[in-house]
């Protein structure tokens, strides 16, 4: 059985989502473990020696970065080899379809609440919100919204208000079907 679910993040705010969120999807015995480095490059320079020296038993672990503007299968791929090289074969790697910030815009309801600002709601009815995965980029258009928008302050007030089922972003949805098999097996 998994007691240790490790994540290898890209970056500091997708720990603070995971903080987050992961209460209301890991069973109790699960404990959750962040490795954040500097950028996707930075992940990826050191996720075999990284994944290597790990030495807690029973441990699973989970890749997650931003796609930007590379191509979702090649990512995966890239890291997926990466943690077979490191002796994790079974490691998962999520591809973040473009920004941790689609997960976000997938849910203005929770935009809203965490801003304190109802009326931000209502952009979950405009068409480009409906698919927040083909959106370039989420970050630009949350953004545009709340000008003073940060991704750690924003990851941090948004992400304890995001509806786990009404979400729109189909890569956040993948992601907690992924968390929920994990923490199962």
């Amino acid at each position: 059985m998994i007691e240790n679910l490790v994540f290898f993040l890209e970056e500091p705010s997708a720990r603070d989502f995971l903080e987050a969120i992961l209460p209301r999807v890991l069973p109790a015995q699960i404990t959750p473990h962040f490795l954040v480095f500097e950028g996707k490059q930075d992940l990826e320079k050191q996720l075999i020696r990284r994944m290597k020296r790990w030495l807690r038993p029973n441990s699973r672990f989970v890749v997650m970065r931003d796609q930007d503007s590379g191509d979702c299968q090649v990512i995966k791929a890239r890291l997926l080899n990466l943690c077979a090289t490191a002796g994790q074969p079974q490691a998962t790697a999520r591809i973040v379809c473009k920004e941790l910030e689609t997960f976000f815009v997938g849910d203005w309801a929770a935009i809203a609440a965490g801003y304190n600002q109802p009326k931000l709601a209502a952009h979950a009815k405009k068409a480009k919100f409906r698919a927040p995965d083909l959106l370039g980029s989420p970050s630009t258009e949350i953004k545009r919204i709340i000008p003073a928008y940060q991704k750690r302050e924003g990851a941090r007030t948004i992400s304890p208000h995001l509806d786990l089922v009404r979400n729109q972003s189909s890569s956040f949805r993948v992601l907690l079907r992924t968390l929920t098999e994990v923490a199962h097996v």
